[in-house]
């Protein structure tokens, strides 16, 4: 693992095109190269982070071609922070339903934030709504 105290930085932007999830993919595929990202903390920045773009892109951006999503990443010595942001017009992340619960199991969509929260160490919404941090920590 690199073990640099100094903060890497790195922001792409992509069309909101749900095939664009791809690049996103091969984004973090190159993360876990570069960093030496162990498979655990792979896995799960794999899942959240591309959750988190495919929100963006379909319910923030509404798959508009023409508006962006961003994505940016920062790594630290103890730590990996992807932060994703929409043009969309946000909404309230205080009031999300339970995917859990027994009325929403039938519920085709509502799981992308919910595994999100189990899969990161942090999740920050901001911006109302149209941007989530999302951190992971190294072991």
């Amino acid at each position: 693992m690199n073990t640099n105290s100094v903060m890497d930085s790195i922001r792409i932007q992509i069309p909101s095109i749900v095939e664009n999830i791809r690049i996103v993919e091969s984004f973090i595929d190159n993360t876990k190269d570069v960093y030496d990202i162990n498979d655990d903390i792979y896995g799960n920045i794999m899942i959240s982070v591309t959750e988190a773009v495919n929100n963006a892109i379909k319910h923030g951006n509404k798959e508009n071609p023409d508006k962006k999503v961003a994505l940016a990443l920062s790594f630290q010595e103890n730590a990996v922070s992807f932060s994703i942001e929409d043009e969309g017009p946000g909404f309230d992340s205080t009031k999300l339903e339970d995917p859990t619960a027994p009325e929403n199991i039938d519920k085709p969509g509502g799981r992308g934030i919910f595994l999100m929260r189990h899969l990161a160490d942090e999740v920050h919404f901001k911006n109302n709504g149209r941007t989530v941090d999302l951190v992971f920590y190294f072991p």
